[in-house]
């Protein structure tokens, strides 16, 4: 994958957040809390980019923004990609991150209280 340095900074990111596992998707850098992916590092169109999911209710705002676009195969699910090549802060990729591992972490905690109660 393109540039290592970027890699190796998202992957310090995912993985100092608890019980986060990395893991090969299609080629790509994917990495997971309680085997739900929030981030994935990515290579579109020769570009690379960061996958992250925001939610469908929110999507539409980030991709007002060019340095955004739908993910591939998972935009439906609400997740945006933010290129890596253009402007960015790297506390805004840390931001998006953690946004996205809160919303995979408490989704996977809620089913498996709803599965304790059956």
């Amino acid at each position: 994958m393109g540039n290592s340095g970027s890699f190796n900074r998202v992957r310090k990111f995912c993985m100092a957040l608890t019980d986060t596992t990395e893991a090969e998707t299609l080629g790509q850098p994917t990495f997971r809390v309680a085997g739900k992916s929030y981030c994935v590092l990515e290579e579109y169109k020769g570009e690379q980019a960061v996958a992250v999911k925001v939610g469908l209710p929110v999507q539409r705002e980030f991709l007002k923004d060019d340095r955004f676009y739908k993910t591939p195969h998972l935009g439906q699910q609400g997740w945006v990609s933010l290129r890596l090549g253009g402007r960015f802060d790297w506390s805004e990729v840390d931001d998006l991150i953690r946004g996205s591992y809160r919303l995979m972490a408490r989704r996977s905690t809620a089913q498996s209280r709803s599965l304790k109660r059956r």
